[in-house]
């Protein structure tokens, strides 16, 4: 698939997300109804631009999968620059809509109570959320072993970490979902730990997601040798 067809599918996906996501915060859509919101978008979009891109739609599943080896490192660029150039484009089209009406994007911003309160416990949150995310579409979609649930699946698994982390941090599990809004709105760029907590962090979630699978993949694989060891002794005819 060309680099082309791959950053506008990212590109596409990445604003939906965060202009779905955002806009339904500004409207006050409440927790469920961000999270579904969120979560739905992402599911729609695997089962869209899966076949063109994998449906990232995040930088930390990107770097997920690079370092699992499912895309290449040089790919890479092409998926960050897409998804953050789609996120910061919501952010201000919604800033500019908003603004007719006299309303702010702060509510769409990704921060919570332990973003200033406590960025270390913030940014562990962070790391729960997106290995959970990650894990899930690892073991989904890339695996290819839950067929045409697997967006339902990756969708829904955002949506219930949402649910479990927004009051905390904003539940971005997500550098771009962060860091398009906040050229607008939060967290602040010139504070350290906006880098800690919603780079980071989701990056650290990324990879201990990315250890758990393989994990479970090399389990997968000794089973599977054994099974196809003990199937060639039973083929081999006994001895008179």
């Amino acid at each position: 698939m060309s680099n082309v067809k791959v950053f506008v599918a990212e590109f596409i996906g990445t604003f939906a997300l965060v202009f779905v996501g955002m806009g339904a915060a500004i409207v006050n859509a409440g927790l469920v109804g961000i999270a579904l919101a969120e979560g739905f978008v992402l599911a729609v979009f695997i089962y869209a631009y899966g076949h063109i891109s994998g449906a990232h739609l995040n930088p930390a599943v990107t770097f997920g999968l690079a370092l699992n080896g499912t895309i290449k490192w040089a790919q890479t660029a092409f998926y960050w620059i897409a998804q953050f150039a789609g996120a910061a484009l919501a952010a201000y089209l919604l800033k500019l809509f908003v603004g007719v009406v006299g309303a702010t994007i702060d509510p769409g911003a990704t921060v919570g109570a332990l973003t200033d309160a406590a960025p270390i416990m913030a940014m562990s949150v962070e790391v729960i959320l997106t290995f959970l995310l990650v894990n899930t579409f690892l073991h989904t979609v890339v695996s290819g072993k839950r067929g045409e649930f697997a967006g339902l699946a990756v969708g829904m698994t955002y949506a219930f970490a949402i649910m479990a982390g927004l009051p905390f941090t904003g539940a971005s599990m997500n550098p771009a979902r962060t860091f398009g809004p906040a050229i607008f709105a939060l967290p602040s760029f010139s504070n350290v730990y906006t880098y800690v907590i919603y780079f980071f962090g989701p990056l650290i979630g990324s990879t201990l997601a990315v250890l758990v699978y393989n994990f479970f993949k090399s389990e997968d694989e000794i089973i599977e040798d054994d099974e196809d060891e003990m199937d060639d002794a039973e083929e081999i005819p006994a001895e008179a």
